[in-house]
């Protein structure tokens, strides 16, 4: 079982919305209904107004991930798994076709980046497109901050890719710098934290914790990259109230199905596109490019229109990709279900 401490909780205090209640009919109002808090190869840890449970996986049950909302019988199997309100995904890593869920329901996604050879704005707008996608509310937290003499220099970068975006700069091992974040972690409210190994996300889960539950690893020296320390996903509930959503450092994380989310990251330059000479424009060469004459009178850089096409080609391609798996495994469904009528009808 994972380290959250319920005593006697409430659905509430576990993120429950009239969105999900809505979702149950009537013989299941009287159903146990738990949030997944921890998730293994073959089953899950469960937590509801009982207390803690355990659910073993099977084939037959839909793809569940951690943050999400489930009913079970009045004998404790599976019954349902309730719509999200939110749902992280990413394309499988590697040169794998499909989908990995990371979180649902999440309100909040804390983006770690720490202040050294880490500190990147085109994975930082990457996290953005994700996050913008679902809904959740993005907060950058700039970690490490005594590694820098000037931090504000890295806040202000930050910032000046959106002036309403919160940037939050701070030391994960000073509890009191990271009591900056307790307006996100109020009772009820789901915190996810993301980000790259390495940038002191575990650290900052301890912190925010108030006790030990992650380990943690040094960063190589030669080039700052961090190593995995957190290994699973797991929910854990903070002393202010909020819930943490720890996930293990991504060094890959590919965008799928994810245009809208990458538009609005860069509603500054999808916003110039629109008066841009012509409709198909890709702010090259062609004139009466709006972009490329905001560019070069110094108005914007030419670094976050190159992120910008890179993640838009990069979702555009995987979103295809998938959409052909699908496909496939649509037709190869059909076969199949054909193959078997065909050979019960020669039986018969």
């Amino acid at each position: 079982m994972t380290n959250m401490e319920h005593g006697d909780l409430t659905l509430a205090q576990l993120g429950w919305r009239p969105f999900f209640q809505q979702q149950l009919v009537l013989e299941q109002w009287e159903y146990p209904v738990v949030r997944v808090i921890a998730q293994y190869r073959n089953r899950l840890d469960l937590l509801g107004e009982t207390g803690e449970r355990g659910l073993v996986l099977h084939s037959d049950m839909p793809e569940i991930t951690v943050g999400d909302w489930l009913v079970l019988s009045p004998n404790g199997e599976f019954e349902k798994l309730l719509e999200r309100q939110s749902l992280f995904r990413r394309k499988a890593a590697g040169s794998k076709v499909g989908k990995q869920l990371i979180a649902a329901n999440v309100d909040t996604l804390f983006i770690v980046t720490s202040l050294n050879d880490d500190f990147n704005l085109n994975r930082i707008e990457r996290y953005l497109s994700l996050a913008n996608e679902v809904g959740a509310e993005p907060v950058i937290i700039l970690s490490k901050s005594d590694l820098t003499d000037d931090p504000e220099s890295f806040s202000s970068q930050v910032q000046a890719l959106d002036p309403l975006l919160m940037v939050v700069t701070i030391n994960c091992l000073d509890a009191d710098e990271v009591h900056k974040l307790s307006p996100w972690c109020k009772t009820g409210n789901t915190v996810a934290l993301m980000g790259s190994s390495g940038v002191g996300k575990s650290t900052m889960v301890n912190t925010l914790l108030g006790k030990t539950v992650q380990s943690t690893g040094a960063i190589r020296e030669d080039d700052s990259k961090g190593r995995h320390v957190t290994t699973g996903r797991s929910l854990h509930r903070m002393p202010q109230g909020g819930l943490l959503l720890d996930t293990p450092g991504m060094r890959e994380l590919q965008l799928a199905e994810c245009e809208d989310g990458v538009n609005s990251t860069f509603a500054d330059i999808t916003s110039l596109a629109e008066r841009c000479r012509f409709g198909n424009c890709q702010h090259e060469s062609e004139p009466g490019c709006a972009v490329q004459n905001t560019i070069d009178r110094g108005e914007l850089e030419a670094r976050r229109l190159s992120s910008y096409q890179k993640l838009i080609r990069e979702q555009v391609f995987n979103t295809a990709t998938l959409a052909e798996k699908r496909a496939r495994d649509k037709n190869f469904g059909k076969m199949i279900k054909a193959h078997l009528s065909d050979k019960k009808n020669r039986k018969c």
